[in-house]
């Protein structure tokens, strides 16, 4: 029997080359990994129109685009995972009495509804009492779903982000980490910030995990737990931290973490409705997998 085509996306994670390479198979499938530089370039032809059998993907974007009854579902394995409040500068010249001093201040973000940018807001939110509306939000780039609200300003044509805040036309900007001069932490001791909030949540800040699509799970599911067990050897190929795994496998691993992201997610009002873990982890996957 001919082995079944399927076509993914994914960066070139250590955990995953084995697998592009060859080195891990995948039994009965051919896979045809399509290659783009960013990979969250792929994410919105994923979200939409679910242009490859599965993807790694934006957590936040993956949360949205289940509220926005997009037909993908989850695979709990992390591809990015870290804490994110080293990942926010503020202008050197820029005064604040504290990080949720944020009134009136330029913010530049990527998209509105990046994880790292809901990561970070839900952050300034929850550990500060920071005013998010009050802010001026500049962004970058379109957010994947089309209909959600994005109520930021789009930044000129051809100006960078980074380079705005050195120059001072940003204030802020969240999901950038610099030792450039011109720039400081705009949460103090980022590193201690970070270790209180894992302390206080029992997870990492998980940026991507794994989107599969409902046709996968409802006619190729011996593929897909084939595909999950390759990522599992994947990531006992290549040497592992010492202390909590940023990048966690299982619905147990990922859990805290998505249960954390969906609470800020609707608190900033990013979601139509009300969403659950649950409505991520699609039973059939994890009957399938046993986690």
């Amino acid at each position: 029997m001919a082995n079944t085509p399927l076509k993914l996306v994914f960066g070139d994670h250590p955990s995953v080359m084995p697998i592009k390479n060859g080195d891990i198979a995948v039994p009965g499938a051919d896979l045809e990994f399509i290659h783009y530089e960013a990979t969250h370039d792929a994410f919105k032809p994923m979200v939409n129109g679910q242009a490859f059998d599965v993807c790694e993907m934006a957590m936040t974007t993956l949360v949205m685009a289940k509220g926005y009854g997009r037909p993908l579902h989850m695979l709990p394995a992390v591809m990015i995972g870290r804490l994110q409040q080293p990942f926010a500068s503020v202008n050197a010249n820029v005064e604040m009495s504290s990080p949720a001093d944020i009134a009136g201040k330029r913010i530049g973000v990527r998209s509105f509804a990046q994880t790292t940018v809901t990561w970070l807001r839900g952050i300034l939110k929850e550990e500060y009492g920071a005013d998010l509306d009050s802010a001026h939000w500049i962004s970058f780039e379109d957010g994947h779903i089309p209909e959600a609200p994005d109520p930021s300003e789009r930044a000129p044509a051809g100006k960078k982000m980074n380079q705005m805040l050195f120059d001072g036309e940003l204030d802020i900007v969240l999901g950038l980490k610099s030792d450039d001069p011109r720039v400081r932490p705009l949460i103090p001791n980022p590193q201690a910030a970070a270790q209180a909030w894992y302390d206080k949540h029992q997870c990492f800040a998980i940026n991507h995990v794994v989107a599969v699509t409902e046709d996968m799970v409802a006619n190729h599911m011996d593929l897909l737990v084939e595909f999950y067990g390759a990522l599992k050897k994947g990531k006992a190929s290549v040497p592992q931290p010492e202390g909590p795994d940023p990048k966690p496998m299982g619905f147990d691993g990922v859990r805290n973490s998505l249960d954390l992201l969906i609470t800020y997610a609707n608190s900033l009002g990013l979601l139509p409705g009300p969403i659950r873990a649950e409505d991520l982890i699609d039973p059939r996957i994890r009957e399938a997998i046993g986690e």
